[in-house]
This record gives structure tokens, sequence and C-alpha cells, in this order.
């Protein structure tokens, strides 16, 4: 590939661009701050995340894509527009390749939507790499031998359960259930148990702080400040890392299940391939304290969250075209 093809893995909450040559170029969140009253659109990525819990009511915050589906094309193509003229800068003499990672269940009107607005965005040629494929790809599997390799990818949206072998997938499994429903878990317990009512970006905190998907022999405390939903005045709460792993069962749980279902729907070949070389763990929502280490009890097959977890399917969407070509 070519110095100036990027990869970009468009995710629910943030969006990264991989340059070949250069690395991770790019990363921010995949927002757009639209004004009703020019109809044009005032901020997109880290400047809009910004401006979103300042706004006056004539304008509005979009994300366009929710739980890994584009659900607004326009703003989408906008947003890619940006990002590529961003992470290309001024030295952009030609159009560049561009590959975009994609959920494994994107449906063929999806596929042409998001290629002709990466068209639309500068590019000369457009690749759609499936989201456990990328993953794969950047966690340095190499899928183009004849066994099976296990990928589970947590990410803001959604959970990508996939085996490949051969470059392609042979059994998968997509769940709505991801890094975002950790917050929202987070958000309710601390609701319910504590009256206590706090923002996303504190759940968000409370999860990289002490959050934890199985049970620890030194729990861990965070103090948070919230309002008092009886009284409406400030409150503070002391949370444990044990609270939060009883918060997150049900959806830590949920994301297991999806594991299972692949499991038991693997041909035996693969099947013992995967309990020799393990089940490789990526994505943000990998980063829970314990994923890992929940997936293994479960299942009784060693998982390992890699190194690079969170940029993994962006560095493999941004070799895709160079691995899979």
């Amino acid at each position: 590939m070519a110095a100036s093809d990027i990869g970009i893995d468009l995710g629910t909450r943030n969006s990264l661009v991989y340059s070949t040559g250069k690395g991770i170029v790019l990363a921010e969140p995949s927002v757009v701050v639209y004004d009703k009253n020019t109809e044009k659109i005032r901020a997109i990525g880290s400047e809009a995340r910004q401006m979103a819990s300042h706004l006056n009511s004539g304008m509005e915050v979009i994300w366009p894509i929710r739980q890994g589906v584009i659900v607004d094309y326009v703003v989408l193509e906008k947003m890619l527009k940006y990002f590529i003229s961003k992470a290309m800068g001024r030295r952009a003499f030609r159009k560049p390749r561009i590959s975009i990672c994609v959920p494994s269940g994107i449906t063929e009107i999806e596929k042409k939507a998001v290629e002709e607005a990466t068209y639309q965005s500068g590019a000369r040629r457009v690749y759609l790499a499936k989201e456990p494929i990328a993953a794969a790809i950047g966690a340095g599997l190499d899928i183009q031998k004849p066994f099976g390799n296990m990928i589970v990818d947590i990410g803001a949206g959604t959970t990508n359960v996939a085996v490949i072998s051969i470059g392609g997938i042979v059994v998968q499994n997509t769940v709505k259930v991801a890094g975002d429903s950790f917050n929202q878990a987070i958000l309710r317990y601390v609701r319910e148990k504590h009256s206590l009512f706090i923002g996303e970006d504190l759940a968000e905190r409370i999860k990289v702080r002490i959050g934890s998907a199985c049970e620890e022999s030194e729990p861990r405390y965070m103090d948070v400040r919230g309002r008092n939903m009886v009284t409406g005045l400030p409150k503070t709460a002391r949370l444990s890392s044990e609270e939060m792993r009883i918060a997150l069962k049900d959806v830590t749980g949920q994301v297991v299940e999806a594991v299972h279902s692949v499991l038991e729907k693997t041909p035996p070949e693969l099947a013992a391939d995967i309990v020799n070389r393990g089940i490789v763990v990526t994505g943000g929502g990998a980063l829970l304290y314990g994923m890992d280490i929940l997936i293994e009890q479960q299942t009784g097959v060693h998982a390992m969250t890699i190194r690079d977890a969170l940029t993994a399917a962006v560095i493999g969407t941004g070799k895709y075209a160079e691995v899979m070509g």
C-alpha cells in the first residue's frame, strides 16, 4: 500500500484513522454539532464533544452511528470528509485508497451507502473491512492460514464474536451490548443503590477506574459526586469494584453468552484449534478489568486481551488491503 493509503474505524463513540507509514494520525469522537437555525454543521469531533454540554436550544448533537449502525448518512459523509481531510493534511496531492471498518452484519444497502459516502469524501478506491477481520489482523493473527482463530471485539456499541479461518468468517455473532452498555449499567446501579444521579462521562470514568468483570482479592474504591435524587442537593458516595462487578454482571454475562453461542456452532476441527490457541479479546470494552478472565472462567478456554486492544481494529483496517489483496 502507498504511504497515503488510510484505514478508518468509525466507532459508535470514537473514530480512529490509521495512515500507512505513520500509524494512528487521528482519534476523535464520532459526533457532530448541528445548527438548526442556519442548517449547517457547527463542529465535528473533539470540538463538537466539548460543545455538547453547552448548547443553546437552536443546536443539536448528532451521533451518526448508534450501536454499530449508521443512522444518519448525510452527517456521516460530512464527518468522514472532515476526518479524511484532517488525517491527510495539506500534502495530499492525490486521492487515497481508503479501507473502512464495518460491522460484520452490515447489509448490502448499508455497504453501498458507506462506499458512496467514502467515495464522496475523496477516496480513490474503497475497501470494506469487516470488524472481526480487521481486529484479528490488527491483533497480529495470521488469518490466511487453515486453522481457527477466535476474536472477541468489544467496542462501544456492539460486541463482535467470530471464528476466522483462511481469511474468512466461519461463525459469528454480533450483540448490541458493549462499552456503552457497561456505562448505562453503572448509571442505573448508582441511581438505584445510592440514589445518586450522575452523568455518562462520570460513569465512563468509574468504569475505567474501578469497573470489574470478575471478583478481586483487593477491592478498589472511588468517591463519586453527583446529585441526590431525593433532596436534589450535591452528594458524595463511595463505590467499590465489587459493587461495579455486581452492576455489570448482566451485561458482561451477555458478552460471555455471545462467545458461548459461537463456540457451540464452531466445527470440531476449528474448535480444537481455538482450545490450543486461545481466544483473543480486543476493543475498548476489553479493557474492563477481568473481562478476559470472566470469558476464560465461563468457557474453559484461555482468553487474552491484547496490549493494543483499543487500536487493533483501526490498525487492521489500515493493513486490510495489503493482507487480503
